[in-house]
């Protein structure tokens, strides 16, 4: 019998070296009972949850090349924790003449095997949907809290050991400097040559270009608002500016003056900083 192996992870925290743990395991079981392996297919830090895994997609591809008679899998998770996926290509396999084995998981050929193995599926299935449930309301717990829910942090803030952002006090001038000067009908390009002939740079140690300062202009963490999803908290963030200096901001005026007018487009208007 010939067979190939399948192997994934999902994550940074599971260590390359888990992997090939996991085939040189799949290898021992082939040997154990006298399958003979012809090709590996490895997925690196891919959730099982997608379908878009390149070697995966190449291994059901493959299956109608009569390569191979089974894919050798640690777990049926491994192979999808999505039921509804997993059907779809166990259909593809059975139809191309290919079996899925688990390495780990005894799923016998007798009919209570369909039952075990159905379990486990749905096990799998409400192990991800749990998870991502305790994900979204610790994120949210986070928010009420005030605390970081991960992405870029914005330049003029560190992040706190509390997950909270405190002000930066490298880089906190420079935003308390732009803020007054655009409001005073310096353009953004001029602001930005003006940074990067001082030697300036960005929080990642870049120059400044237009795109830094029209980020910058629109993010209302500058005046202590945290926002996240349908939570919004005033002072949930220490503000580097004043709401009347963002208030003066010309662009923000701009786009009021054409909400105002008859016959404007309405582009601007859907800036969530208004």
């Amino acid at each position: 019998m010939k067979a190939v192996i399948y192997a994934r992870y999902s994550s940074d925290s599971q260590r390359e070296e888990s992997v090939e743990g996991q085939i040189r395991e799949y290898t021992e079981y082939a040997k154990h009972n006298s399958i003979t392996i012809v090709g590996t297919y490895l997925d690196r830090t891919l959730s099982a949850k997608t379908n878009n895994r390149p070697e995966f997609q190449r291994m059901i591809k493959d299956s109608a090349k009569n390569i191979f008679d089974v894919v050798i899998v640690w777990k049926l998770d491994r192979f999808s924790r999505d039921r509804y996926d997993s059907a779809h290509y166990k259909r593809i396999l059975k139809k191309n003449g290919v079996k899925i084995i688990s390495a780990k998981e005894n799923i016998s050929d007798e009919p209570e095997g369909i039952i075990l193995e159905s379990m486990l599926e749905g096990m799998t299935d409400w192990y991800s949907a749990e998870l991502s449930e305790k994900i979204r309301r610790g994120q949210k717990e986070n928010a009420l809290n005030g605390k970081n829910n991960g992405g870029g942090i914005p330049l003029g803030y560190i992040l706190g050991a509390d997950q909270k952002l405190l002000v930066d006090p490298l880089t906190a001038p420079l935003v308390q400097e732009a803020f007054p000067r655009y409001a005073e009908g310096e353009t953004v390009r001029a602001i930005v040559e003006s940074f990067n002939e001082h030697g300036l740079t960005t929080k990642e140690n870049q120059p400044f270009n237009m795109n830094s300062f029209n980020v910058l202009f629109n993010n209302r963490k500058y005046i202590g608002e945290y926002k996240y999803q349908d939570i919004i908290i005033p002072g949930g963030v220490p503000a580097l500016v004043s709401v009347e200096a963002r208030q003066k901001n010309p662009l923000l005026l701009q786009m009021r003056a054409a909400k105002r007018g008859k016959g404007c487009k309405r582009k601007a208007v859907k800036q969530d900083w208004i």
